[in-house]
């Protein structure tokens, strides 16, 4: 039976908010990110849980204009 597939915020916009210290896609810092495939499946929920609000407090890399 193949492995189950690791659930991922990843929206494949991988680029870093430097202020935020945040993916500006998913909401993971890069530490989550690198450790995401060895983390296991209740750290992988808990931090899914938080990006919500990660991303709601980031300010936006550019001002409309």
């Amino acid at each position: 039976m193949p492995p189950e597939p690791i659930e991922t915020p990843c929206i494949r916009v991988c680029e870093m908010d430097a202020a935020a210290g945040i993916c500006v896609g998913c909401g993971r810092t890069l530490d989550e990110i690198a450790r995401w495939g060895s983390m296991s499946r209740a750290e992988r929920r808990g931090v899914m849980a938080s990006l919500a609000e990660r991303m709601a407090q980031r300010l936006p890399l550019r001002t409309p204009g």
